[in-house]
């Protein structure tokens, strides 16, 4: 397996809306791969999650695990979770806003706001159809990561500017708990 390179904000790649994968592609050796190799880079930079175009490939794949993080000990665990290909119902007009943060935007968080629940369906990297619902962090997480797949950022969905912060000044002058529900 190997750690791959995480595009940064400014990189062409992050602005393009990414390619659907072809399911006879999905069971490739090289595929599964990119796969685990995608895993490992979200380990390595404590990740919760990473979208194939932050790694430099413009197709509709991106990882999710909200377990053992330091980051985020407070939120209820999910396991890895392989998305091919997804497609985002949103479930509630209610939003929550939380403090996100990249790994393609380092340093920075920023407050956005996004629907409360969602439900996606996908391929798994078996190739089998699959459908979640995620509410609260989980649908953020999951909006976040497949925001990347349509070459969008977190930072074009702030709250408004003045919530964007270095990481730093995060940690002190704002809490976690100030997370809030949105009626909009």
């Amino acid at each position: 397996m190997s750690i791959l390179k995480v595009a940064r904000m400014g990189h062409p790649v992050l602005r393009q809306v990414a390619v659907p994968v072809k399911e006879k592609e999905i069971k490739t050796p090289e595929f599964q791969q990119f796969i685990d190799d995608m895993i490992e880079t979200m380990h390595e930079y404590e990740g919760v999650g990473l979208a194939a175009p932050q790694v430099h490939r413009s197709i509709r794949l991106a990882i999710i695990e909200i377990q053992d993080n330091p980051r985020y000990k407070e939120e209820d665990p999910i396991g890895l979770q392989v998305f091919i290909n997804p497609e985002v119902t949103v479930l509630s007009d209610k939003k929550s806003s939380y403090w996100e943060g990249c790994l393609s935007v380092p340093g920075l968080r920023g407050l956005v706001a996004r629907p409360e629940k969602v439900k996606v369906k996908y391929l798994d990297r078996d190739g089998k159809a699959k459908e979640l619902v995620g509410d609260g962090f989980l649908a953020t997480v999951l909006q976040h990561e497949f925001d990347h797949l349509n070459g969008k950022l977190y930072i074009d969905s702030l709250v408004d500017t003045t919530k964007l912060v270095f990481e730093q000044e995060f940690d002190r002058y704002f809490t976690k708990d100030e997370n809030e529900e949105l009626d909009d």
